[in-house]
């Protein structure tokens, strides 16, 4: 199964904001990244589905991962059920 939405919250020089985009790309798995940094209605948006201020956080089909590296989000990809 394939998920409909992906949005990866993101810092710009955050490594671990690297990894995970590097990991979904290598994956092709299309996600919209946003820049909580630049854009107010992000950051607000990632606090609230979160409760944290950290990055990465991703929303994908509302599960909701934060502060995650690319090993984690990995494992958490699988146990979700949705495919690479």
């Amino acid at each position: 199964m394939k998920p409909e939405s992906v949005r990866l919250f993101i810092k710009p020089g955050c490594p671990w904001c690297e990894e995970a985009i590097d990991w979904l790309d290598s994956n092709g798995i299309k996600y919209e990244q946003l820049d909580v940094t630049s854009n107010q209605e992000a950051r607000d948006e990632m606090h609230e589905l979160t409760g944290q201020t950290r990055t990465p956080s991703i929303d994908v089909d509302g599960h909701i991962l934060v502060d995650f590296d690319a090993d984690e989000l990995e494992a958490w990809w699988e146990s979700t059920g949705f495919s690479v």
